[in-house]
């Protein structure tokens, strides 16, 4: 259970850190200290985070255990989970993993894997990785590391550059922010990780954070991000600095993580990435990394207990990245997928426009020039929000939550004014929600895309 004593709490991560430092062999086993996550321990020796769905104990990796005690602790909370009446997964484990313990699993994607030794000869042998970094430094963007000191100081210009380009990055997304093993926080246990930024005229335009693999001596470079507008190749210069500083130390494994759904994924996962790819380019994540030139790719799993379906453990490890429910998320996403989202909703306006238009004027309306008003009005409305699908203009957003606004507050007077003491049946009840729940709706939804429009065009704080 999840401790609510800041001081307990910290003292609880301090054990897991002491752990990692001698079993974390996972590239993902130094996530299990970020904010967030609760701990199952088994004796002195083992450990396993995990978010809990309300459903399932969602576990990050594997668990924290010398090899031989890793079925044991894994037992350990499967049999937790259940006294607690959750289902028991792991997440982004490996295929040992799954036959030492005796868990089902499915393959959930790749991880590319790089030894820092050989980064040289992947640059001669990749003219584009060249071209990339040169074009980059062309325009002037270079790459430092930056001490932990540096970027745990919140009022220091660099860290303030960082802070504003993670907010922008995460306001340019097509999909709203995802938690559990994704979610942005790279600042806990600094004096753990290694930082790099790149900057461009004094200001910073990328970062990246690693952590530690200890176990193999390696780091994983978890967070890689750039502001929209950085110049091409900035990402390509942020990981060249990191590897020619891990060959500098000696070390021999690198990773960029997860690649999700990549490689031989089941049906379902398959369809589920070549029907989202407008709002997670699996197939760009996965291309991206290959061009970096890994020297091998590591699948990963999702594992279960035997016995239970596979659907379900897909499900649950879905909800473990969408904690506040997968239709908020989906609306959440609607939002930062503005296109999308206002093209359905010019494609709903269009057949409840001739509605409005063909339906008895008397039971529904107070006179034939007040419908005729509303046809209008819609039909302006079509025309907007079309146009706003052809081409995004904020003017043009702000107007159409202007005129939705102006719509919602029309409609619940007409409704409160008139309707309410003309209808009597069910369906005429559905028919007038459905009236007023549209702009409410419509209105939400272009105020919510101002305030995410304002959160990815912060001003950058110029670094160092």
């Amino acid at each position: 259970m999840a401790n609510s004593d800041p001081t307990s709490e910290q003292r609880e991560r301090e054990r897991v850190l002491a752990l990692l430092r001698r079993h974390g062999s996972q590239a993902t086993s130094f996530q299990v200290l970020e904010p967030g996550y609760q701990y199952f321990f088994h004796g002195e020796e083992g450990c396993v985070a995990y978010t809990d769905t309300g459903r399932a104990w969602v576990a990050v990796g594997a668990p924290v255990a010398p090899e031989h005690l890793e079925r044991e602790v894994a037992l350990g909370f499967i049999g937790a989970a259940q006294i607690a009446r959750r289902h028991a997964r792991f997440f982004a484990v490996d295929e040992g993993f799954a036959e030492r313990t005796g868990l089902h699993a499915t393959h959930i994607g790749e991880q590319p894997l790089w030894d820092p030794a050989d980064w040289q000869d992947t640059l001669r042998a990749s003219r584009s990785l060249r071209e990339q970094l040169r074009r980059a430094r062309a325009k002037g963007v270079t790459a430092r590391l930056v001490p932990a000191e540096e970027i745990a100081d919140e009022q220091g210009r660099v860290r303030r550059g960082v802070d504003a380009l993670i907010e922008r990055w995460l306001g340019s997304r097509p999909m709203s922010e995802m938690k559990f093993m994704v979610h942005v926080h790279p600042f806990s246990f600094p004096k753990e990780r290694r930082y790099v930024v790149a900057e461009q005229d004094g200001h910073v335009v990328g970062f990246g954070a690693c952590v530690p693999v200890y176990a193999r001596g390696g780091w994983f470079l978890e967070d890689l991000l750039r502001l929209p507008d950085a110049p091409n190749g900035t990402a390509e210069v942020l990981v060249d600095t990191v590897m020619r500083q891990l060959d500098e130390e000696g070390s021999r494994y690198a990773t960029l993580g997860l690649a999700p759904l990549a490689g031989e994924v089941n049906t379902v996962l398959r369809l589920t990435r070549d029907y989202t790819a407008a709002l997670y380019n699996f197939g760009g994540v996965r291309a991206f990394k290959a061009k970096l030139r890994p020297h091998t790719w590591e699948p990963l799993y999702l594992a279960w207990p035997r016995g239970r379906l596979g659907l379900l453990a897909m499900r649950d490890a879905l909800a473990a990245f969408a904690p506040g429910g997968m239709i908020r998320f989906g609306l959440n996403t609607l939002v930062h997928e503005r296109s999308l989202a206002t093209f359905l909703l010019g494609l709903f306006l269009v057949p409840w426009t001739f509605a409005v238009g063909t339906v008895g004027t008397e039971h529904w309306f107070p006179s034939a020039a007040v419908q005729q008003a509303w046809v209008a009005f819609d039909g302006v409305l079509i025309a907007l929000l079309f146009a706003l699908v052809q081409r995004w203009r904020p003017w043009l957003a702000a107007l159409l939550a202007g005129l939705t606004t102006l719509d919602a507050a029309l409609t619940l007077l007409q409704v409160a004014s008139y309707n309410i003491a003309r209808i009597s049946e069910p369906w005429e009840w559905g028919i007038l929600s459905l009236g007023v729940t549209g702009p409410l709706l419509a209105t939400t939804f272009f105020w919510a895309t101002r305030v995410v429009a304002v959160r990815s065009k912060l001003p950058v704080a110029r670094a160092g």
